[in-house]
């Protein structure tokens, strides 16, 4: 895949449609399934981003519709987001300046680390590594731009 592509301004880059492709593997009982769709960031009143992404969630060979919202905003430092659930709760921090970040999100007794990679000006990636007394998953996410 070569290096990273370093982003100065997280928000900035994110704005716009992009298409999605997740893969979910269950480490303990090997069970795996994906999310096929699309995840829109649109602009926020006073600063920020909405991230609406919906589509077809498939678990076990059962396809249901799957969508989630969440809030990018302003983060800490210049061209950084501050990611928020949609009921304002925080989740991470995000900063790409380097094409390359990690975050942790503990979540009751689990931790959620996810790490993000910009490829290229229209591909980036996000894995989401989920460990606690009853998870092990991997949460593989590849976004292309659309358009």
């Amino acid at each position: 895949m070569g290096g990273f592509r370093p982003v100065p301004d997280v928000l900035e880059y994110l704005a716009g449609s992009w298409r999605v492709e997740r893969s979910v593997r269950d480490a303990g009982s090997g069970d795996e399934g994906g999310f096929t769709g699309t995840t829109v960031f649109r602009p926020l009143d006073g600063g920020g981003l909405l991230d609406a992404e919906s589509g077809v969630f498939t678990w076990q060979g059962v396809p249901r519709p799957a969508e989630r919202t969440l809030r990018f905003l302003p983060g800490p430092a210049p061209g950084t987001a501050d990611v928020r659930f949609a009921d304002g709760r925080p989740f991470h921090i995000l900063d790409l300046t380097t094409g390359r970040h990690t975050a942790d999100h503990p979540c009751s007794a689990d931790l959620y680390r996810g790490e993000f990679t910009v490829l290229d000006a229209d591909r980036w990636r996000s894995v989401w590594r989920v460990r606690g007394p009853a998870k092990d998953l991997v949460l593989t996410t590849d976004y292309v731009r659309e358009g």
